[in-house]
């Protein structure tokens, strides 16, 4: 059964690196309405996998999930931001300056910066419709699929020059 939910965990994160930051050259050939359904797919596969693995109560996931949508369309944000962060890095890969260097660093932990702080506004919505043993878990599993993703950008993006 684990080996089973690693395998979606690694077949979601990975569908999200390639539709949410690698995606956007595949976006330039097909029609925006394309990408659009391959986009809803990874949200929904994902929200299923959370739904299978956080075994949520009737009245917890009536709580759970309208807080759970609003913070992932505010991760989306986030997400778009470093898609648009690895295109720059990508356009300017070849002839790297150090002002475009400096720009894309500063980005880079902005977004980082970014992202813990929207974890922690989250914290005390999801503690007050879940215990802390729930609210836990969901940060483990969102989490290890930020691990998946982490690791898959880092395999596909080489160092500067």
């Amino acid at each position: 059964m684990k080996g089973k939910r690693i395998n979606r965990l690694l077949a979601i994160a990975l569908t999200i690196i390639l539709v949410g930051f690698g995606g956007v050259a595949a976006a330039q050939n097909q029609p925006a309405d394309n990408m659009e359904i391959v986009k809803e797919k990874v949200r929904s596969d994902k929200k299923l996998f959370i739904a299978t693995n956080m075994q949520l109560s009737e009245s917890e996931a009536k709580a759970f999930w309208p807080i759970y949508d609003a913070y992932q369309a505010e991760l989306g944000k986030l997400m778009e931001r470093e898609g648009k962060l690895i295109e720059k890095f990508a356009a300017n890969y070849e002839t790297m300056s150090n002002d475009v260097a400096k720009s894309l660093l500063d980005e880079a932990l902005t977004i980082d910066a970014n992202h813990l702080k929207l974890r922690q506004s989250y914290l005390a919505k999801f503690r007050g419709v879940l215990p802390d043993t729930k609210v836990a878990r969901y940060y483990q599993i969102e989490s290890k699929i930020d691990a998946v993703v982490v690791y898959g950008l880092a395999r596909r993006i080489p160092l500067v020059k």
